[in-house]
């Protein structure tokens, strides 16, 4: 453990939380910049919760930190102030700028100018796992598994594999489910042909088109840099009691929408009745991913476990939601460590990243 106590800033985007100063900066900036149509996801607060950052904060202070909040708002000021930041280290929960979350890299990228440190994934991780089709074209490089898939954008269609239905038709450049409801498994050509509109026409996005993969939905956690990281106990999302015809997926409903019977009917937990052998083949293939996508101190791996036995990765997750209820601190306790031991290791980690990079760069003056 590091055994300074440093002033940690949680780096955090915020967006649509309140009205009244969302209104007042909607106007500030029409009177700043051309008026334009914004790549906006919706983000729901769940009022009688604690946020992820309120549940790190109070971690950090058990740790003996000395922790504070940096919210980023989406204007140019807040980024100027981040520039003035005089944090030990930035605790990095951010997901976007100004809601846009394909700048989420530039985010990290503005962060390494500054010649901060900050925790997570960097800017070529976030690249590499926020575009799925760039993702799954590394992954068949390093012979990790992953299903057949095409990408359609504009009347274009490349890198086509020889693939049949049922298909998955969902946004190639989004997170966190965004895009993906019942209707995202399709089982004809018209069907594939309306959501791909769909998908660019809501989201500006390539569709990624890929094969429905009928499976137990596996998420591996790992801790660790790139040499050296640990799969955290496998975590199943357990679709099987979704009502009949409804697809086994893990659609924005069921992940976030407390009110909806696939959210009801649907639970994470620590995966089960997993023999060795499979356990070890799920653990293996969700490092290999880790790897080749250059994650770093935390991440997850969202695999599909198919009926035959193969392993199959869908996406990797740079920098996962990291509240206490959510599956990384799930498979976190299952490993034996607290909450607060978590959040403790994924500062170590940051943190010793930094370090040895300094002793590297000395040693070389030398």
């Amino acid at each position: 453990m590091i055994g300074a106590k440093l002033k940690i800033a949680l780096l955090y985007d915020l967006w649509n939380e309140d009205p009244v100063a969302a209104a007042a900066k909607e106007e500030e900036k029409k009177e700043e910049t051309p008026v334009r149509k914004p790549r906006k996801k919706v983000k729901k607060v769940k009022k009688k919760e604690k946020t992820d950052r309120e549940e790190i904060f109070e971690a950090l202070q058990k740790l003996g930190h000395e922790p504070s909040y940096f919210e980023l708002d989406g204007r140019p000021q807040s980024l100027h102030s981040l520039s003035r930041c005089d944090a030990d280290l930035l605790f990095n929960l951010t997901e976007s700028f100004d809601g846009d979350d394909t700048k989420e890299m530039n985010v990290v990228a503005y962060v390494d100018l500054l010649g901060l440190r900050y925790t997570g994934a960097g800017p070529h991780a976030i690249f590499l796992s926020q575009d799925k089709a760039i993702a799954k074209k590394i992954f068949g490089f390093h012979g990790i598994k992953t299903p057949f898939f095409a990408t359609s954008y504009r009347g274009r269609i490349e890198h086509c594999h020889d693939i049949s239905f049922p298909l998955i038709v969902k946004p190639s450049w989004e997170d966190g489910s965004i895009g993906i409801d019942a209707g995202a498994v399709v089982k004809n050509v018209k069907e594939m042909m309306e959501r791909v509109q769909y998908i660019q026409d809501e989201f500006d996005s390539p569709a990624l088109i890929e094969e429905y993969i009928d499976g137990r939905e596996i998420y591996a956690g790992i801790l660790g840099s790139y040499e050296r990281a640990q799969v955290l106990p496998l975590v199943e999302l357990d679709l099987s009691k979704l009502p009949e015809g409804t697809p086994k997926i893990a659609s924005y409903d069921v992940k976030f929408e407390k009110n909806t019977e696939a959210y009801k009917l649907t639970k994470s937990a620590i995966a089960e009745n997993l023999d060795d052998e499979t356990r070890k083949r799920l653990e293996t293939t969700a490092l290999a991913a880790y790897r080749a996508l250059k994650l770093r101190d935390y991440g997850r791996i969202d695999m599909r476990l198919a009926p035959n036995g193969d392993v199959y990765v869908i996406e990797a997750n740079p920098n996962p939601w990291l509240a206490s209820r959510q599956e990384f601190a799930m498979a976190a306790k299952a490993s034996g460590l607290s909450y607060t031991e978590l959040i403790g290791a994924i500062v170590d980690l940051a943190m010793s990243r930094y370090l040895n990079a300094d002793l590297t760069n000395v040693a070389s003056m030398n």
